[in-house]
This record gives structure tokens, C-alpha cells and sequence, in this order.
């Protein structure tokens, strides 16, 4: 596997990991308030600190879009920004961004795989904390991740169902069959974006609706594995603020990855809280 630097790592997928990464996970996650009063500058959210909260720019009557990262990264990715850029630019929302970049940054991976589950808990506990506090709701809840992220918001979703929840390239190695893996339940609208499938992404249709762009493994333009995986969080970004991304619904995975695609259209990512599909 690869840092996002592109610098590979040696990763043994069979290695045996401490519980403690599991019963941890989630203790030292960050939550960063973005809003039109505050596009720039974060305010920083804490979870049983109900000041921290009333003396932010939260709104409780506005949706909420929070969004993560994934594995050896941070809340300060380029592609969060413009994912938090593209949602403020198009309607007036609370935009968290979760920062677990102390759980997630372990170059062997598979800590960072077994902190998910509780890194997830935690935020729909705070999520929860939030609502009672200032008001808000989980029928007005939009949560986004990427690779690993999608998995954290998967448990999230858990917490208290969410009304939609984006998957941008869910991640793969340990994952396929794994019961804390993000899937269709987790929300009451999930959908999610396979761009390098097979690789760091998860290639088996997981939600209601599952978008396979150019096949769904490698993306134009791309040399490595991890370029393609970084595409998905782009083209939400770039749905969000024209939704011009539209898909054909298939008979299976298999077609959508040779591209042959050719039923009714459905829209690519956007930012629809009320969006609907079908499973595949």
C-alpha cells in the first residue's frame, strides 16, 4: 500500500492487532464547526462541553453535512475543503469535519482498521450531544467519508440513522464481509462512489445505490491505485456544486465495471439531503 504521498508501505493484512486500538477509538476524535459565518477559520466542538457549542456559529434550524477522512490523513485534506467549500457555497449549513487523524495515522493499517468502529460510535455520541444541546436533528443529517471514513460513518450511522450518508470509495483490505463495514442499513439513504474498486476500495455494491465512474477501478489520467481512490472525493465535490454527474443503472457489478451500463439515469453524489434511490 501507499501513503498519500505515494511513498509505499509494506502492510501484513494477517497480522494480529491489540484490542486497546478498538476500545480507544474514538477518545481523541476532533470536531471542527464550519459555517458562512466562519468559512475559514474552524471552531472547534467538544463533546460534553455544551459552551463550546452555544458559543459557536451552530445553528440547530440548519442541515448538518459532517464529513471525514481516511488512513494517514487528517481534517485538513485539500479535498475537504472543497467538499466543505461546495456545500457552504450551495446552501446555508453546519459543516463538521471529523479529525481522528491520532487513531487513523498508524502506518500498519490494521490499528486504524480496528479504531473505526469505536471512532464512528463517537461521533454519533456526539452528534446526539450536539442535538440536545442546540438543537438539530439526524432526519437533517448528511454524513460523507472517504476509504476508511466511510466505514467510521457507517458506525455513526448506527448511532441513530441518519438520513443519508455518502460512501467515497469505501475502503477495501479487511473490509469485504467485515460486520462493522459500512452497508445500506446505516442510514435511510446510502450511496456510494467505488473509483478504484479491487485495490483500496471495496468493489462489492454495499448500498442502495453504488456508482462504478469509468468502471469503477481505474480512473483517466491515474498511473497508481491510489490517484484512482482519491477521485471519488472529487467528483462529489464537483456534484455538489453543478450535479451534472449522472449514472445508468445495471444488471450487476460485473457490467458496471466493463462500463456497459445502460438503464435508467440516477444523479452522481450532489447535495440532495432528501435523495432516494434503489438498491442495485
Amino acid at each position: 500500500m501507499h501513503d498519500k504521498e505515494g511513498n509505499p508501505l509494506l502492510i501484513d493484512l494477517e497480522a494480529e492487532v491489540n484490542n486497546s486500538y478498538e476500545t480507544r477509538g474514538g477518545n481523541r476524535n476532533e470536531y471542527w464547526l464550519f459555517t458562512r459565518h466562519n468559512r475559514d477559520n474552524r471552531q472547534v466542538l467538544v463533546n460534553g462541553n455544551a459552551n463550546s457549542i452555544r458559543n459557536s456559529n451552530y445553528n440547530g434550524n440548519r442541515p448538518t453535512k459532517v464529513i471525514t477522512h481516511g488512513w494517514i490523513t487528517n481534517g485538513n485534506a485539500d479535498w475537504i475543503n472543497q467538499i466543505k467549500d461546495a456545500f457552504l457555497n450551495q446552501a446555508n449549513v453546519n459543516v463538521i469535519v471529523l479529525d481522528w487523524r491520532d487513531d487513523a495515522s498508524n502506518p500498519t493499517y490494521l490499528p486504524a482498521v480496528r479504531a473505526v468502529p469505536g471512532v464512528g460510535r463517537a461521533l454519533g455520541n456526539f452528534l446526539n450531544f450536539l442535538f440536545n444541546t442546540a438543537g438539530g436533528s439526524w432526519n437533517n443529517v448528511h454524513l460523507i467519508g472517504h476509504s476508511l471514513g466511510a466505514h467510521v460513518m457507517g458506525n455513526a450511522g448506527r448511532v441513530s440513522h441518519p438520513a443519508r450518508l455518502t460512501g467515497l470509495d469505501p475502503a477495501g483490505p479487511r473490509w469485504r464481509d467485515n460486520t462493522n463495514a459500512l452497508n445500506r442499513n446505516c442510514a435511510v439513504y446510502v450511496e456510494s462512489i467505488h473509483t478504484n474498486g479491487g485495490d483500496y476500495g471495496i468493489n462489492d455494491a454495499i448500498s442502495h445505490v453504488d456508482f462504478y465512474p469509468n468502471g469503477g477501478q481505474i480512473q483517466p489520467g491515474c498511473w497508481t491505485a491510489i490517484c484512482s481512490h482519491g477521485r471519488a472525493p472529487l467528483l462529489f465535490a464537483s456534484s455538489i456544486t453543478s450535479n451534472h454527474l449522472v449514472g445508468r443503472r445495471c444488471t450487476g457489478v460485473q457490467q458496471a465495471i466493463r462500463n456497459q451500463c445502460a438503464g435508467v439515469t440516477f444523479p452522481l453524489g450532489n447535495n440532495n439531503l432528501g435523495k432516494r434511490g434503489y438498491v442495485t
